[in-house]
């Protein structure tokens, strides 16, 4: 059983991208996702693959973390969900400045045409495992998924 916690913090580009490489193939539902305008914070549970635990081989692990967003203005997303059962696969994040720094776009990217685009004042991101990992069979496997 994996001992460590991942705790991560972003708050440029290159920190953005260690976190888009620890939450790559993470799963969540639709109910997951928490946006609070007052707050201006938009948050994710996810069932997060642990990459920096995985070999070639079993065993695998996953884990339930937090992926949390601050200084969110604005929240679009085009293909989420409404079925309760649905599972999205977080793909990858990315960042488009604006003319003006140090404000973008932050959009996540999902399996299949789902996007989430979260507008922000600056880049202000965690994530933090909330529990040990669990084993699984599966580790997601890219070169086979490729059409």
């Amino acid at each position: 059983m994996p001992s460590g916690v991942l705790k991560l913090l972003a708050e440029d580009v290159e920190g953005l991208g260690v976190i888009a490489a620890a939450v790559q193939d993470s799963l969540l539902k639709p109910e997951d996702l928490k946006f609070d305008a007052r707050s201006r914070a938009f948050g994710l549970e996810i069932n997060r693959f642990q990459w920096e635990l995985a070999g070639k081989r079993m065993p695998f692990y996953r884990s339930r973390a937090v992926l949390a967003f601050a200084g969110v203005q604005r929240v679009r997303s085009r293909g989420v969900s409404k079925d309760i059962d649905a599972v999205h696969a977080l793909i990858d994040i990315r960042f488009e400045a604006e003319l003006e720094p140090p404000g973008g776009t932050i959009t996540l990217v999902f399996a299949g045409a789902t996007q989430i685009q979260l507008s922000v004042e600056c880049i202000d991101v965690t994530l933090a495992d909330i529990g040990p990992g669990w084993p699984t069979r599966r580790k997601p496997d890219h070169e086979k998924n490729r059409s």
